[in-house]
């Protein structure tokens, strides 16, 4: 694993849309805040930039749609967007997807070429899970 990479992901804002707007922050080691917790697993997870490389708009676009479609059907309790604000311009669209088992999650992350998925379950610990 690459020192400067995890420092990065744990660096990063995961945000998280309200739905009313607005957005709530999740943060690598710390609780997930109270209006998104509810006892389920959950994850944040994104198809943008694998292994962490920069990829194209339209090729982004496209595999977040492809994990979008793949989410939904394993039938979560409920997806909403998010986004990845990392130190500078990094900007990352990404999925928090609740009520799905985090293997599962994991195994898409993986065959999106995901490097590490955000997790944990109710209002527990956010947890960077290296893939």
């Amino acid at each position: 694993m690459d020192e400067s990479l995890d420092a990065a992901y744990r660096r990063t804002d995961y945000r998280v849309r309200r739905p009313g707007g607005g957005y709530v922050s999740v943060r690598v080691g710390e609780s997930l805040p109270q209006e998104l917790a509810t006892g389920e697993p959950w994850a944040l997870v994104t198809a943008w930039n694998p292994c962490s490389r920069p990829a194209t708009r339209t090729f982004n676009r496209h595999a977040q749609r492809v994990l979008l479609d793949r989410l939904r059907a394993a039938s979560p309790v409920l997806i909403r967007a998010g986004l990845g604000v990392g130190e500078g311009p990094w900007r990352e669209a990404s999925l928090f997807v609740v009520g799905v088992a985090l293997r599962a999650v994991e195994t898409l992350a993986r065959e999106a070429g995901q490097n590490a998925i955000i997790c944990g379950v109710g209002h527990g610990q956010a947890e960077l899970r290296w893939l």
